[in-house]
């Protein structure tokens, strides 16, 4: 290894910590989007701030002809404690830590960017997208909104995610799906309270609930093809007093995520959850309401970028380090909404062992810095080959 290589790993290593230890949540992200323009700046590249709120669009243009593709990472932190103690650039801020790796990911693109802007012999444009709020708060669609394929307009888009489980010099590449769609539901039964002693007063919208609670699971065990993956979940509910267990209230609300891999299983999913919202509260003789709130599609690999992806991959880190064969999660990612505009390719890298906390959106999970040479090269080549001269 070269001492430049070396003393470049050192510094995004540094860069990555520091970010760590000062997570920022969803359109909060002024300090690192700060960090990420100084730097990309620095290195010469022209950079758009401020795109979808603390969005950061950093460009290289080899000429006017060419590809034109776009690398995206997430920069955002998750509303949760860090509870690793041993660390010593561990959260400074309570109650809020990278607990999925965007910082991770945001350094290695860093690195890849820097390492690109001097080159000479590519011809094309490569946009690095530095996204706000992937966590659920719609920061690629803040982004589009805000005009970004008309200020950077593109033939393909390509997304990188750390994934436990893989070697930190490995990774995982597959045509098709990758994550679930992501979406939230809410039913609210509305009934007559009444005295808990004196139940034949009023219509019980707690019992509804419960009989509500036990068929929604079978939405996906007995209407939903077996052959197709998809998630139904209650995950919150709320109705009554602790304080007054003596009273059955007049409404209990449930709430809940559901995924599905293809938009005709998602349709069937929010069909579903409402006709049986629907069916309960007739068979109780009460109210209710019913909302389904579509948050991101599934992101589907385009064949041709994966591909291209997947050629990168093995070039930049052996053939023998790379899957083509890996399950898709159900977890979602606003990716997709750039990916449902021009072809794109969502691939995996290795983030070491799952285990001792080194799973996503656990309280000690840490980003394993030994990715970062590997993401920094699968990026950097993926350019290399797609703006070929």
């Amino acid at each position: 290894m070269r001492k430049s290589d070396t003393a470049e790993w050192e510094m995004l290593t540094a860069l990555r910590r520091d970010l760590h230890a000062h997570p920022e949540l969803g359109f909060e992200e002024t300090r690192t989007s700060a960090i990420v323009e100084k730097v990309l700046a620095e290195a010469g590249l022209a950079v758009h701030s401020g795109l979808g709120k603390t969005g950061i669009v950093a460009t290289l243009r080899f000429g006017e002809d060419g590809r034109r593709i776009a690398l995206r990472a997430d920069m955002d932190a998750l509303a949760m404690p860090e509870t690793a103690e041993a660390r010593p650039y561990k959260s400074t801020i309570p109650g809020k830590m990278h607990a999925c790796g965007h910082d991770g990911h945001t350094a290695m693109l860093i690195g890849a960017a820097r390492r690109l802007a001097g080159r000479r012999d590519l011809s094309g444009t490569v946009h690095f997208i530095f996204q706000p709020a992937e966590e659920g708060r719609g920061g690629a669609r803040a982004m589009i909104d805000d005009g970004f394929f008309k200020l950077f307009p593109v033939d393909a888009v390509y997304g990188l995610h750390n994934m436990p489980g893989l070697e930190p010099d490995e990774m995982a590449v597959v045509a098709g799906p990758q994550l679930a769609s992501s979406d939230r539901w809410s039913v609210t039964f509305e009934g007559v309270g009444t005295h808990g002693a004196k139940p034949h007063f009023g219509r019980d919208a707690v019992t509804a609930a419960g009989q509500f609670l036990t068929a929604l699971h079978t939405i996906v065990a007995r209407r939903i093809d077996p052959l197709q993956p998809a998630v139904v979940s209650a995950c919150a509910i709320e109705g009554g007093s602790f304080e007054a267990l003596n009273v059955i209230p007049d409404e209990v609300r449930i709430g809940g995520t559901a995924r599905a891999f293809t938009p005709a299983v998602r349709d069937q999913i929010e069909e579903e959850i409402g006709h049986l919202a629907q069916t309960t509260a007739a068979l109780y003789g009460i109210r209710h309401s019913y909302a389904y709130r579509r948050q991101m599609p599934p992101v589907i690999n385009d064949a041709n970028a994966a591909a291209r992806a997947l050629a990168a991959a093995r070039s930049a880190l052996g053939a023998d380090k790379v899957r083509t064969a890996f399950e898709p999660s159900t977890a979602g990612d606003d990716f997709a909404m750039f990916s449902i505009e021009v072809p794109g390719a969502y691939v995996w890298l290795g983030n070491g062992p799952a285990e001792d906390g080194a799973l996503h959106h656990n309280s000690r999970y840490d980003f394993n810095d030994a990715a970062i040479p590997s993401g920094v090269k699968f990026w950097t080549t993926l350019v290399e080959q797609e703006l070929a001269r």
